[in-house]
């Protein structure tokens, strides 16, 4: 099974886990890193670390990351730049992409990552309202 760390600035990697968990249910092999205003780059590490401690030494592992380019990124990108086999990185998070990705752990990481990129991007959408021809009695 596929084992997955969502990572974010603040709070937001718990929140979005708690959405994905009331809509999709609790999941093994998931955790959450955060990244607060007083910490470095070596927190984030470690915070990683602790996290990675938790999975099983042969798990492939995803991290889905807020922003490309931010801090957890860039920590996150160190550590699965050592482990090109069986780890891989997805910025962008969203919640339509979390929960896909629960939908997917029984897959490679090879077919998760372009799936995942193309869930994400179907989950921006915008509502499109037409005008009111004001007939309000096809309402009721």
């Amino acid at each position: 099974m596929l084992a997955i760390i969502v990572a974010s600035h603040g709070n937001f990697a718990k929140g979005i886990l708690q959405s994905a968990s009331m809509i999709f249910g609790e999941q093994e092999k998931v955790e959450t890193v955060t990244f607060e205003p007083t910490e470095g780059p070596d927190d984030l590490l470690a915070k990683y670390n602790a996290a990675l401690g938790k999975f099983d030494k042969d798990d492939q592992v995803l991290f889905l990351v807020d922003l490309w380019g931010g801090s957890p990124f860039n920590a996150a990108s160190r550590i699965v730049a050592e482990h090109l086999d069986t780890m891989a990185l997805m910025t962008g998070l969203n919640l339509p992409m979390l929960i896909e990705a629960y939908t997917v752990r029984d897959q490679d990481l090879s077919q998760v990552v372009p799936h995942l990129e193309e869930t994400a991007k179907a989950g921006v959408k915008h509502l499109e309202l037409q005008e009111d021809a004001g007939d309000d009695d096809d309402l009721l």
